[in-house]
């Protein structure tokens, strides 16, 4: 027994060096949540994956585009011990002065031509690649969008004390192709 053992007991050594699996992983929604209760309430929300606070990071944002205050709770509820900063409201708010599709195109069906409306049920896959677990406690997954041609990417971060991953940082708030309702050339 250590001298040490006792000071962080609530941390077991298990937690905070456990990989998450490395894939693919598609989650299913019926229908998207509209308040952070119905976030709660969905069996990702046990954010012990960073797959699935990667999928509810885009349904929190779609929530945003059209209830800014909604969206920002989920947000918080996902980011947890850090919640958005006035940067990152800032900077989501000029996001979506160029519309509120961006995030709707990480969902299957979406595309320019459908104006991002996506199939329903609303389906959105997370995937890994070689570098996203590179440094223990963090995750950086990837999304495609219908939009665009190149993955885009969201950082996670682990809390081990809860066994929980936490939305660190989003890169998917950035353009995708115009949609055909907006393109003056289509």
């Amino acid at each position: 027994m250590s001298i040490f053992d006792n000071l962080n007991p609530s941390v077991s050594p298990a937690a905070s060096s456990a990989k998450p699996e490395e894939g693919s992983f598609t989650f299913v929604f019926r229908a998207l949540p509209e308040s952070v209760d119905e976030m709660k309430s969905l069996p990702e929300a046990s954010l012990d994956t960073p797959y699935k606070t990667a999928a509810l990071t885009v349904c929190a944002l779609c929530a945003y585009a059209v209830a800014p205050e909604i969206g920002k709770e989920m947000l918080n509820f996902l980011k947890g011990p850090a919640p958005l900063s006035p940067m990152e409201i800032s900077f989501l708010n000029d996001r979506f002065r160029d519309g509120k599709h961006v995030p709707f195109s990480y969902f299957a069906g979406a595309a320019p031509q459908n104006n991002y409306t996506p199939s329903q049920p609303f389906t959105v896959t997370v995937f890994s690649n070689p570098y996203s677990f590179q440094n223990e406690g963090w995750a950086t997954l990837h999304l495609n969008s219908g939009g665009a041609d190149s993955p885009r990417q969201i950082k996670l971060r682990l809390k081990p004390s809860e066994s929980k991953w936490y939305l660190s940082e989003q890169m998917i708030m950035v353009g995708v192709r115009t949609p055909v309702k907006d393109d003056p050339w289509a």
